[in-house]
């Protein structure tokens, strides 16, 4: 298993790390923020660019790549919700043109003389009230729903341009024909492994802003930046970010080779980038001083986005017991 990027794969990170640059700057997350500014022609724009086709598992990596630069701008649209945890379990049912998230618990499937109804409430959806359609687990098997057939009520959280709701079915009928048989057990490991490498992302953008304030600050005619003590809480927030990336990259590589590896994998990418949001959220608004408390410092976005994924599909002390208990079925 290559551990490294060939080619192609740079020339791929190069490029979305231009497009998301141009088209999704810190401004727009910003308008977003303050002014409710509509985020679907960024929608439009990763849709027409192909990137909502990286669906199958073989691009596992590159679609981490691209997960990894929207992470690092905040991106403000429903791509992490759609391709990590909807399009896993939507299986051949998955449109790239429409928009989809993932309902994992709370509802509950009985059969009746048409087909199938749905009852129930689930709590806290990533994107539930935007997605054009669910796939909605149950004991049952998943069922791919439309948005529309459940109501939905956005939540308030602490990152501003996060969308998390609560969805209610109220005996939703559906036909047999929406029901997928799909490898639950693999699409958790990617939503796991997608949370993991958005997390390191919004980390390293924590890590770039640092980095520019304390060359650009000084105290005693200096560089902040060229005192010990704040060298030394930089580097500690360099070895998290690569730590972390490592694990998460690894994670999309088991399973792009349908490595059985995949599920601690995933479970450690987890893991490792909580743990890094934590040094990283400490070390980057102390470095940063009383600015870093400030609403016009865009340090806010990559801190609640990093601590966000850090509260979504479990937290570090939860994969890191998974992985004590499990550890031995897996051939390291």
């Amino acid at each position: 298993m290559l551990l490294e990027f060939d080619a192609e794969q740079r020339l791929w990170q190069d490029t979305v790390r231009d497009v998301v640059a141009k088209q999704c700057p810190a401004s727009l997350v910003r308008a977003v923020a303050e002014d409710g500014v509509d985020t679907s022609p960024l929608w439009k724009v990763y849709v027409d660019l192909g990137w909502t086709e990286l669906n199958d598992p073989a691009a596992a990596v590159e679609l981490a790549i691209v997960l990894e630069e929207l992470g690092h701008a905040t991106d403000p649209t429903p791509f992490l919700a759609t391709m990590s945890q909807f399009a896993p379990l939507a299986m051949d049912r998955f449109d790239p043109h429409r928009s989809g998230t993932a309902v994992y618990s709370g509802v509950t499937a009985r059969r009746d003389a048409d087909g199938w109804v749905l009852d129930g409430t689930a709590r806290h959806v990533l994107d539930g009230d935007r997605a054009d359609r669910l796939a909605v687990v149950t004991d049952a098997g998943v069922f791919i729903v439309d948005a529309h057939q459940v109501s939905a009520r956005r939540e308030s959280v602490f990152d501003p341009v996060l969308h998390v709701a609560d969805l209610s079915f109220d005996r939703v009928r559906l036909p047999d024909g929406v029901r997928v048989t799909a490898d639950r057990e693999r699409a958790h490991h990617v939503a796991l492994t997608g949370m993991a490498i958005t997390m390191v992302g919004a980390c390293q953008r924590i890590l770039d802003l640092v980095l520019e304030h304390v060359r650009s600050r000084h105290q005693f005619g200096v560089p902040i930046g060229s005192f010990q003590a704040v060298q030394h809480k930089a580097a500690d927030m360099h070895v998290a970010v690569q730590r972390a990336r490592a694990l998460s990259y690894f994670a999309a590589l088991t399973i792009a080779a349908d490595d059985p590896r995949r599920r601690l994998a995933a479970a450690m990418a987890k893991a490792s980038a909580g743990e890094c949001q934590s040094l990283v959220f400490r070390h980057g608004l102390q470095l940063h001083g009383a600015m870093g408390f400030t609403w016009e410092n865009d340090l806010q976005f990559a801190l609640k986005r990093a601590k966000a994924g850090e509260l979504m599909l479990g937290g570090a002390a939860e994969h890191r017991a998974q992985i004590a208990q499990e550890y031995r079925a897996a051939d390291f």
